[in-house]
């Protein structure tokens, strides 16, 4: 037996057996006991590697989605006695696990709410639906829990692990439950909807969200614990102040955050004999600097702290004519005398802090143009010129409804 608990192959592959005979539907109690010893000695790690299997041989993760809770639910017992070590206070994955246990007992707490209501849902369904839309609506600020694991746990993680794909069935989780959330305060809101109508709903949203609470405990947490470095941990922790943390308190940002993430300097460096600028958001070449600024379907003009143009954008489609000669020119010079005095006054109030941006727009040859200028800033809040936006929002003042990105073809 010794030799099978450690046998981690052998493991995944019997795992692998059980979980595809349970899709397929095959006799469930012949399969507990014909895997029983894996069952019973599998690690979160198995996990990973199982999920990242099924994948491999082009199972799509709403397949996987459909049986994933079943075959947690039996693994549970040995993934709870799994030890690992938790992590310390005051760090990116304590404070994710600790919104976990706020939201759970924010979760418990509407629990108690529609166990109040028992028996009586009916005659009192709109008191019923007012009580619950506000604690629903505050469910929303979680959404900041799943943005901090997709845009920055998730990206670490795909470079550590080798089995990293079960991650894209966890984000399309999060996408199921962001949906169901949205559906249930829909239906909150909705003065015709009946009880059993909201009560499939939330029953699905809690299964939802339960299961991943499940998930991130049982296998995502303990995995990364134990395979991800304390500089990377203090760099996702120094990278997570940039949104909230939804229920809990918010932490002190440390005084020593890493300046490999926050504030860095751009830098500029040669690789190959070419010169690259890089920040703490990536990193460019010339080239694709000019593409990007070119490419966005604005006019830009940049204006630096002496009044001074020093670069336009050279969009493909531009209503405002622009001219190299106009480089170096001073700004106050680039508009007629009449409307001289309104620059005058908006370079004066971003000079002097008193503003940040200002707006105008204007119908021009049938086109709707949005024309907005924005204070630019340092780190040290020291004034350092003028952007100028301009683009053509007619097509965009006139959308309505909505068009995702799996409905484009």
């Amino acid at each position: 037996m010794s030799e099978y608990i450690n046998n981690n192959e052998k493991r995944v592959e019997d795992l692998l057996a059980l979980s595809l005979g349970m899709m397929s539907g095959e006799n469930g109690r012949m399969l507990l006991d014909k895997y029983k010893e894996a069952i019973d000695h599998v690690t979160p790690h198995d996990m990973l590697i199982l999920e990242d299997k099924q994948m491999q041989m082009g199972i799509k993760p709403d397949a996987i989605k459909k049986d994933v809770e079943k075959v947690i639910n039996l693994f549970f017992n040995s993934l709870k006695k799994y030890s690992w070590e938790k992590p310390k206070e005051d760090s990116f994955l304590y404070h994710l696990m600790l919104e976990n246990q706020a939201y759970t007992f924010k979760l418990n707490q509407v629990k108690k709410i529609i166990k109040s209501y028992k028996g009586r849902e009916a005659e009192d369904i709109n008191q019923f639906k007012r009580d619950l839309l506000t604690p629903f609506e505050e469910f929303l600020e979680f959404e900041s829990h799943y943005v901090k694991k997709e845009n920055i746990l998730f990206p670490f993680l795909e470079k550590i692990w080798r089995y990293y794909r079960p991650i894209t069935v966890m984000w399309s989780l999060h996408d199921d439950i962001r949906k169901k959330l949205k559906k249930i305060i829909q239906v909150l809101k909705t003065e015709s909807s009946a009880w059993l109508d909201l009560n499939k709903e939330i029953g699905s949203f809690y299964f939802l969200v339960f299961g991943m609470i499940q998930k991130e405990d049982l296998i995502i947490y303990p995995v990364a614990s134990e395979t991800v470095s304390e500089e990377e941990w203090k760099e996702m922790y120094n990278q997570s102040f940039e949104y909230p943390f939804p229920f809990i308190e918010q932490p002190e940002k440390p005084e020593n955050i890493s300046q490999t993430t926050i504030n860095k300097e751009p830098e500029n460096f040669q690789i190959d004999g070419e010169l690259k600028l890089k920040s703490e958001t990536g990193e460019l070449n010339f080239e694709q600097i000019l593409l990007l600024i070119n490419n966005l379907p604005v006019d830009i003009t940049f204006v630096d702290e002496n009044d001074t143009v020093k670069f336009f954008s050279r969009p493909k489609d531009r209503f405002f004519p622009r001219s190299p000669a106009i480089i170096g020119r001073a700004v106050q010079n680039c508009h007629p005398p009449e409307s001289v005095h309104i620059i005058e006054k908006i370079v004066s109030a971003f000079r002097n802090g008193e503003k940040d941006s200002a707006e105008f727009w204007l119908e021009l040859g049938g086109k709707f143009i949005l024309i907005q200028y924005f204070a630019l800033r340092n780190e040290k809040n020291e004034y350092k010129g003028v952007l100028e936006v301009s683009q053509d929002a007619t097509n965009t003042r006139a959308l309505k409804g909505e068009q995702r990105l799996l409905d484009w073809v």
